[in-house]
């Protein structure tokens, strides 16, 4: 059984779907492997290292297409590559379905597809192939670096002989898996961190990192509401979200530096920093907002684009943070799809006696491979939200 990796795009993909240290392990197990040339080339792995794992380097992605079962990417495959998948074929990759426009053409052609993002991540034998974690945490690292590199002053507080350096004021807004490292990332580079999020459990983690919390009033029903649901099935009161912004706002006037994490799988980013909150910011301040790619959680933000308001604050669009960690990112992003694609096999190919042949174990039972399966049988098999 051969897997294949397609070339992304370099001008907005600089990772590759497997690795040359992914590919020993798959040949390990018993797979051929073949990569389109040059696919590894922006993330720094030459074709000759695939080589030398024991791939097979194809001229172009339709001569993979022609020898691959299963077909890996790191976002959707191109439309032309698509069209030429036949039946019994499988993609596995980040392949954004609720905005996926080729998911009919998918079941059409009788392809099996996984979008990794659907990953249940409460399962504790699925975190070893958590894409959105792996890309996030260091998307939260490099987040905060790109702050570093906009702003005109150091992070850190220096005292020196012609008088003292304060030290940066940050904020963060969201705190899931991004938001904690770009705490952590932020507090080792010397700055002042607070953080906000929806969710009151996450007060903890903030101040386990050094940063402070942004406290919201909240009633003692909601405290139980929040509490008992661990945070992340609680609806806020249309009070609590004023109560927020009002917190929010009086953070951001007096911030050097915002990082915006926010995201929801399937639906537009939510918007957290509006103009009104921009107008009260001051010159020479930055906001990165990550959530820039799904519609941006700051006003104005332009994906890929860095824009200065009228009042001097700049705002970056930082749609794919972890293409520019692409070496890194591969890495990790490789190993998450080696972890899954072990799910798809029958138990008797294991690393300690891999089959002679390989055979395919799809089923669409299976708690990990029935929440991940967008397409099967000839059928789009995504609730729509």
């Amino acid at each position: 059984m051969k897997i294949g990796v397609i070339s992304a795009d370099i001008a907005s993909e600089s990772r590759v779907a497997l690795t040359p240290d992914a590919v020993k392990k798959l040949r390990k197990l018993g797979f051929e492997v073949v990569i389109q040339s040059g696919a590894g080339q922006a993330a720094y792995y030459a074709d000759e290292l695939y080589q030398a794992a024991g791939a097979d380097i194809a001229n172009s992605s339709a001569e993979v297409v022609t020898q691959s079962q299963i077909i890996t990417t790191v976002n959707d495959l191109p439309a032309a590559v698509t069209e030429s998948l036949t039946t019994g074929q499988i993609v596995v990759g980040m392949l954004d379905p609720y905005r996926n426009s080729q998911l009919d053409t998918y079941a059409a052609k009788g392809v099996t597809a996984f979008a990794m993002e659907l990953l249940p991540r409460t399962l504790s034998r699925a975190q070893n192939m958590d894409v959105l974690s792996s890309q996030a945490n260091l998307a939260g690292y490099k987040a905060v670096l790109l702050a570093a590199n906009e702003y005109s002053r150091p992070f850190p507080m220096f005292m020196t002989s012609a008088g003292t350096v304060k030290p940066a004021k940050v904020v963060i807004l969201g705190v899931g898996v991004a938001g904690l490292q770009a705490i952590a990332t932020a507090k080792r580079l010397g700055a002042v961190v607070e953080a906000s999020d929806l969710r009151p459990t996450a007060r903890e983690q903030v101040e386990s990192l050094g940063g402070k919390w942004l406290d919201v009033p909240m009633s003692a029903e909601e405290a139980e509401t929040a509490k008992s649901t661990g945070g992340y099935a609680w609806t806020p009161s249309e009070q609590y979200f004023k109560d927020q912004a009002a917190v929010v706002d009086k953070a951001l006037s007096n911030a050097d530096i915002v990082i915006t994490t926010a995201q929801i799988p399937g639906r537009q980013a939510p918007r957290l920093v509006h103009g009104a909150t921009l107008a009260k910011m001051k010159a020479g301040s930055v906001l990165i907002d990550m959530a820039a790619g799904t519609g941006g959680n700051v006003e104005g933000s332009v994906p890929d684009e860095t824009i200065t308001t009228a009042n001097g604050v700049r705002i970056v669009g930082a749609a794919n943070i972890p293409s520019q960690l692409a070496a890194q990112s591969s890495d990790l992003y490789a190993n998450n799809l080696v972890n899954f694609i072990t799910t798809l096999i029958a138990p008797a190919a294991t690393d300690d006696a891999p089959a002679t042949k390989l055979a395919l174990n799809l089923d669409m039972e299976d708690e990990i491979q029935g929440a991940l399966a967008v397409t099967h049988e000839s059928q789009v098999r995504l609730a729509k939200r």
